[in-house]
């Protein structure tokens, strides 16, 4: 070993810790981003703490740089913390840039005129569906929910939807999983059927499944390549659908993701 290689040594292990320190860190800072959910919205260091297994100095410290940079916000009262405007800028030019979002939004504000229900727009991120866009409804009692939501519970329409496109192995996979979540009284073997007819059909429905409050619709939205790429939904109150609005709402939202698949070049087989 000459001279030169055992100076070197020392400098390249002390290049690749400093290397692991930094991965760590940004890690412990996606982790703690990660805790704050539409469930659970303005969280405490120490609920933060027992969730990402860090001591509450650490996560003070991760909170206190995001707060510099307006990622999280602190209730003066409280003194909890929860997510900050500036996440809306650092996601802005990844939302804007999703064409099937350009595509559908007008064609999503028809959807919400026509029905007075709340339109949204979802795709899939590899177990959970996720809002992307949403037109709330008009009339004083309507069902909303945060933009950027994720869902994975197995009847709720969009996941429906979603998986009725997926290999019958990947949706196994996701349930044994524990990715997608299914009622104790549904084994894997009576929803995979659903799954199909919703495939048929062209159309998934959560009828009060979710929630005894909410129904909702979702159809597939497909690209150019014959790709699923998003569902479209109506979102609507329980008390105020009945059997037939809902057969409207089912033809009124495959129409409109018809018509948004088509701005995107798809062309169905005959």
């Amino acid at each position: 070993m000459t001279a030169v290689e055992h100076d070197e040594q020392p400098n390249a292990r002390a290049e690749a810790s400093g290397e692991s320190r930094g991965a760590s860190v940004i890690v412990n800072v996606i982790d703690v981003l990660r805790c704050f959910s539409v469930e659970r919205p303005v969280l405490g260091v120490t609920d933060i703490a027992a969730e990402v297994g860090l001591h509450k100095s650490s996560v003070s410290r991760i909170l206190a740089t995001l707060e510099q940079e307006r990622i999280v916000e602190r209730d003066d009262q409280t003194r909890k913390y929860r997510l900050g405007l500036a996440l809306i800028a650092i996601a802005g030019p990844l939302l804007a840039n999703l064409d099937v979002r350009q595509v559908a939004y007008p064609l999503l504000q028809e959807l919400r005129d026509s029905t007075e229900e709340s339109a949204i727009l979802s795709i899939w991120d590899g177990s959970e569906s996720v809002s992307v866009e949403q037109l709330p409804s008009p009339r004083l009692v309507k069902h909303t929910s945060v933009l950027g939501s994720r869902y994975h519970t197995g009847l709720s329409a969009s996941v429906q939807m979603f998986l009725a496109h997926q290999p019958t192995d990947t949706v196994r996979a996701l349930i044994d999983a524990g990715k997608i979540q299914l009622p104790q009284v549904m084994a894997a073997e009576d929803y995979l059927p659903r799954l199909e007819a919703v495939r048929r059909r062209g159309y998934s429905i959560n009828y009060g499944e979710t929630s005894r409050d909410e129904v909702s619709v979702a159809a597939p939205v497909f690209d150019h390549r014959g790709d699923v790429v998003a569902a479209a939904m109506i979102a609507a109150p329980y008390y105020r659908v009945s059997a037939a609005d809902l057969d409207e709402l089912c033809s009124q939202t495959v129409r409109t993701a018809k018509q948004i698949s088509a701005r995107l070049g798809y062309q169905p087989q005959a």
